[in-house]
């Protein structure tokens, strides 16, 4: 244990630290006050390191990117990155003359340990990954360590209106999307504020909470009061209609339980305790009325209608926490993903697969006929911790929580006055943590940036109040020798990261600038239906070049490019789509799904030997996975083996093995086998299990039972029914083409019969 020493010359009234003034004081560089149990205090001086980092956490919730060009959160990181380096620079170039001690903690060395691991799995890991995973470690490592020595007890209500004042601007964006169809910002589920997901934006916003209260809690104007209550309430009904479950259960557990205890435990120290009783009415009022009014209000966005989850902010996120359940499908998917890291962990336990590696290593632990490559997080930070640094990530662990459980505990035990002026801040922040833990078993916060960067901004705000309630020692606070040229040399070390950080972001933008125009445009193509057409032959020469330069810049962003590929094999285009998929399979070289599609390609423009060569790479991973066992059945059917494919086919389907391209090839092998009963059993399975192609599948067996092979009039007419319901009405005309026209009347079709040509054409369509 750490030995605790106090100063009594350093003990503050709480009534003082209450009426302090928020403005950083005008002092020398080294502090203005003496240092407690003979640690160094903050560097009180007027540097503008706190401003920055208040900018951090300001500006990336708060800001989006309007178009797709850009990821979200690409410009969210661009935006913590610059912040912290410019915090570094103004923070060494203040204290260039400065011979005193500054603070250390031993905090800052757990995410130093990562950024170790992380540069040396570069060495036998995944490279680029690897380099990732210490970039934002080192970023991280900043803002704890400057965090520690400037974010004194006054400064950090400072710091808390920028994470409060990032979350209301965040949830007043995620408010509109949801009440009135916001469009700014382009995301997927919705309501998403800036964060392209509604989830990454309910679990940041949930560990806010302890800032807007403790901003709440300590505001004496009337004014300011009923502005808190009223942007508080606002970011509660945003987290409401996003309907996240862990972010809701960790907001209740905040709401009914921890921030009540706080507030009456603390209640001598915080401004609450003086509070008239118009005070205390108005600020419950206005946060109530706030989340009642704007939680009323049904919902005018379609995606979030049709979602049947709720239709108003208070139906949707009381609906979605009463449906927290081991049974739910989401939870079903993340078990498949933990399963597959456990066996991860238990294969590498002391090694891990290398920093950021999950990725790309998950193929080779997935249990049999499992496919995660779409995945690229655990959706569990710390099992994912533990798979990629091995023993350095269970230090790392056990550290973490052995230091909030000791902070936890000093907390409510310390009486003394000192203690007692710290406590409020502390169990705030310790709050923040609890609910940012609890999101992470559900999620990956740490790695999206405005997130981590307030996890970073917690941990630097502990580790100052240990300082200055002089809990120091190895495993504690501790001074930090100092001399102006380290200052000098890390001034200019902070400015070469920051020219390092402009290349790095330039390329970024423009490869993603480029990637995502080429998706764009591939799809634009796609959705006309009619893409041979020779007048998309320049827009397909553009999206060509346009992947082939963003691929260029980086051939790891792996998240988009596989996009391009499929549109364009569904052209025809095989030669195109597998280079773009082997450069993807060039950074990920475990990913089945990608080794399968370029089987696929080769087999398409007759290199069978190429074709089998992938073939065998996937077999070797996942036998069992559908794609694989898909592709053997087309591969023995080009090679005139169709007999074995036929069986192969119908062994697959009885070990209950689905797939598209699977169901396809056997209704085509059935059919001219004659086996009409298996085509049969593979259309009813595509129609059940794959809804994209339910309408098509039902269309086919319904003309395959009016066919006079089976001739089942009844059976026929069921079929064509189920088709033309899951159809919406534009398309029906194209539909109707494909249905006999013996049967449109008692379907209830009119018109007349179309042209042949025309019947030919949708035939073949």
């Amino acid at each position: 244990m750490a030995r605790k020493k106090r100063n009594p010359a350093q003990a503050t009234p709480a009534a003082a630290a209450l009426t302090a003034a928020a403005a950083p004081v005008r002092a020398p560089a080294a502090s203005a006050r003496p240092a407690a149990a003979g640690l160094p205090a903050e560097i009180t001086g007027d540097d503008w390191t706190v401003a920055f980092l208040m900018l951090a956490v300001f500006l990336a919730p708060a800001l989006g990117v309007p178009y797709e060009e850009m990821l979200q959160d690409t410009l969210k990181s661009i935006v913590v990155s610059f912040a912290a380096l410019a915090a570094a620079l103004m923070f060494f170039w203040h204290q260039r003359r400065r011979s005193e001690p500054l603070r250390w903690h031993a905090i800052v060395w757990l995410p130093l340990m990562l950024m170790a691991y992380a540069l040396g799995s570069m060495a036998w890991s995944h490279t680029y990954l690897g380099a990732v995973e210490a970039i934002r470690w080192f970023i991280f490592s900043v803002i704890v360590w400057l965090g520690l020595n400037t974010l004194s007890r006054e400064r950090l209500p400072w710091l808390g209106w920028g994470v409060h004042g990032g979350a209301a601007i965040a949830a007043l964006w995620a408010v509109l999307q949801f009440l009135v169809d916001f469009r700014l910002f382009p995301q997927g589920p919705n309501p998403a504020s800036t964060f392209v997901n509604r989830n990454f934006f309910a679990e940041f916003a949930v560990c806010t909470l302890p800032f807007s209260a403790l901003l709440l809690l300590r505001a004496r104007q009337t004014s300011q009061i009923a502005l808190l209550a009223i942007t508080s309430g606002l970011v509660l009904v945003a987290i409401l209609m996003t309907g996240t479950r862990s972010a809701l259960t960790a907001m209740w557990l905040q709401l009914l339980v921890v921030l009540p205890l706080i507030a009456w435990l603390y209640r001598k120290q915080l401004a609450i305790g003086q509070w008239d009783a118009l005070r205390r009415v108005l600020a419950a009022g206005l946060l109530l009325i706030t989340v009642l009014a704007l939680g009323s209000i049904p919902t005018a966005n379609n995606s979030i209608r049709t979602e049947a989850r709720g239709n108003t902010g208070l139906e949707r996120g009381f609906k979605r926490t009463a449906a927290i359940s081991p049974n739910d499908a989401s939870i079903g998917i993340r078990m498949v993903m933990w399963k597959a890291t456990a066996t991860m962990i238990r294969a590498r336990p002391f090694s891990g697969v290398g920093a950021g590696a999950w990725e790309s290593d998950i193929p080779l632990y997935q249990a049999t006929g499992e496919q995660l490559e779409t995945d690229f997080y655990v959706h569990n930070e710390f099992l994912q911790l533990l798979a990629e640094y091995g023993l350095v990530g269970w230090a790392f662990m056990l550290s973490l929580f052995a230091y909030l459980i000791a902070s936890a505990w000093r907390t409510l035990r310390d009486k003394t006055e000192q203690g007692l002026a710290e406590a409020p801040l502390r169990a705030l922040v310790l709050c923040s943590l609890l609910a940012l833990m609890m999101v992470s078993n559900m999620g990956f916060p740490w790695r999206m940036a405005s997130t981590g960067a307030l996890f970073a901004v917690c941990l630097a705000a502990l580790a100052a109040s240990d300082a200055r309630l002089g809990i120091r020692g190895r495993w504690a606070a501790m001074p930090l020798r100092w001399r102006p040229a380290w200052s000098r040399s890390a001034a200019l070390a902070s400015v070469a990261c920051i020219a390092l950080a402009i290349y790095i972001t330039q390329q970024a933008a423009l490869a993603e600038k480029k990637i995502v125009r080429a998706t764009k445009l591939a799809l634009s193509i796609s959705s006309t239906g009619d893409y041979n057409n020779p007048k998309y032959n320049r827009y397909k020469s553009e999206l060509l070049g346009l992947i082939r330069e963003g691929i260029a810049i980086n051939r790891h962003y792996r998240k988009i490019t596989p996009l391009v590929a499929d549109e364009l094999a569904r052209w025809g285009d095989w030669t195109d789509a597998i280079w773009i998929w082997e450069s993807v399979l060039s950074s990920r070289p475990y990913i089945v799904a990608i080794m399968t599609n370029i089987a696929r390609g080769y087999a398409s423009t007759g290199n069978p030997q190429q074709a089998l060569v992938y073939l065998e790479r996937a077999a070797r991973l996942q036998p069992d996975a559908p794609a694989v066992r898909s592709l053997e059945v087309i591969l023995l059917s080009r090679s005139g083996k169709n007999d074995e494919a036929l069986a192969l086919a119908r062994k697959t389907l009885d070990q209950n093995v689905v797939d598209y391209d699977l169901l396809r090839a056997t209704v085509a092998l059935a059919r001219r086998a004659g086996d009409y009963p298996l085509a049969v059993r593979a259309l009813q399975l595509m129609a059940e299990r794959l809804p994209q192609a339910r309408s098509s599948a039902y269309l086919e067996l319904g003309n395959l039972y009016y066919s006079p092979q089976l001739h089942d009039p009844a059976r026929a007419l069921d079929a064509f029914r189920s088709a033309i319901e899951m159809t919406p009405a534009g398309a029906r005309p194209a539909l109707q083409t494909e249905i006999p026209q013996a049967l449109w009347n008692q379907l209830g079709l009119t018109g007349s019969a179309p042209p042949a040509s025309t019947q030919t054409s949708a035939s073949s369509k």
